[in-house]
């Protein structure tokens, strides 16, 4: 799930997603990118937004979205937005557990989506590491990636299903690659840049439905 919301609406939404049972979330600050003509159109000023990603299931987000709608009123223009976008494969039943910490989870075969031909590679490394994540993707054929600088919360219950402490500070790496690279990318960082590592990165791959600007890959 991603939220975008203004930025004093952040904290207290962060608090209702933690008291909904989301304690593993990335957050990120942006800044909207509405045109003056749109803005002047709904009555809006340009305002500072926070961006917060977090992993639910199908229970969760029913609860959740009733909770923005009800107590954010986030169906109102200007106030924000949420959105889900499916998880196609996790980087180990650990990782898995630490997301979903607290949500009803069942476990399920991986799922490919047909016609799918890439992936989007999130990796989540403490901050500093972004290059060791790089290196070892590029080992198994990934381009380019780009860096995101995120604060995680929650991430105390980390030792708990990982066995190690890991950093408030993050680097979040998005990384577009071929779906049949996509596992060997993944294991590369996991066994180069993973929790034994000073990266400590969890990585998992979101469905990516259509590319513009990947033409030189197609042609490697």
């Amino acid at each position: 799930m991603m939220t975008i919301t203004k930025r004093s609406m952040g904290r207290r939404m962060l608090a209702f997603y933690e008291q909904n049972g989301l304690s593993a979330i990335l957050c990120t600050l942006a800044k909207g990118t509405a045109t003056s003509e749109m803005l002047d159109c709904f009555g809006l000023e340009v305002t500072e937004k926070m961006v917060m990603v977090s992993v639910v299931t199908v229970d969760t987000w029913k609860k959740v979205k009733h909770g923005l709608e009800d107590r954010f009123q986030i169906d109102v223009p200007g106030t924000g937005i949420a959105f889900l976008m499916p998880l196609s494969s996790v980087g180990g039943k650990k990782v898995l557990q630490f997301l979903v910490d607290g949500q009803l989870c069942e476990k399920v075969e991986e799922s490919v989506m047909k016609d799918t031909k890439y992936e989007l590679i999130v990796v989540i490394a403490n901050h500093g590491y972004s290059e060791m994540v790089m290196e070892a993707a590029r080992e198994k054929g990934a381009g380019g990636g780009t860096v995101i600088h995120a604060k995680g919360t929650g991430l105390e219950k980390a030792e708990k299903f990982l066995g190690v402490s890991i950093a408030d500070e993050k680097e979040i790496i998005y990384i577009v690659a071929k779906t049949v690279d996509k596992n060997a990318i993944m294991k590369s960082i996991m066994d180069n840049a993973g929790m034994n590592s000073k990266a400590k990165s969890v990585v998992f791959s979101l469905p990516v439905t259509d590319t513009a600007g990947l033409r030189l890959q197609e042609i490697q």
